[in-house]
């Protein structure tokens, strides 16, 4: 399963908070992504956004990501603005702290991972129509659960 290697980051965008370059404060929507059973309080949650179905799971097809720590919670909470359109979330938690996705020799992941619409994946990994999600409109939150 190559699809999960877009997740095998440099270090230098461990921590970086990557914008979307064509997000403009106008006619943004407040979404904010809600990742719980988080099987460490204290290693980085990765949440990567998806506009394209295209670039879906590529590597760096993602529009932008951000990090966040826990800070001794099992949620964390993502407050974003974004451009009305169809959007998905695709979420990894580094527990060993190695700032890559581990996956074992088949290619799965062996940390937890996780993807809006809280679908999960049996033989193949998702399709964009599974999990994306509208955006427009009033504020809104998009709940997901981590897989251990």
């Amino acid at each position: 399963m190559q699809v999960f290697r877009h997740f095998g980051l440099p270090a230098g965008f461990a921590l970086a908070v990557l914008l979307p370059a064509t997000c403009s404060a106008a006619g943004n929507s407040s979404v904010t992504v809600v990742v719980s059973a988080l099987a460490s309080t204290s290693s980085a949650v990765k949440v990567y956004f998806y506009n394209a179905q295209e670039t879906f799971l590529t590597k760096g097809g993602y529009a932008f990501m951000r990090v966040v720590k826990p800070a001794g919670q099992r949620q964390v909470s993502v407050p974003v603005e974004l451009p009305p359109g169809d959007w998905a979330v695709a979420i990894t938690q580094d527990v060993n702290n190695n700032d890559k996705l581990d996956k074992n020799l088949m290619g799965i992941p062996t940390e937890p991972f996780a993807f809006s619409n809280n679908v999960r994946p049996r033989f193949a990994p998702p399709g964009f129509d599974e999990c994306k999600f509208t955006v427009g409109g009033p504020a809104k939150t998009v709940s997901i659960a981590l897989t251990q």
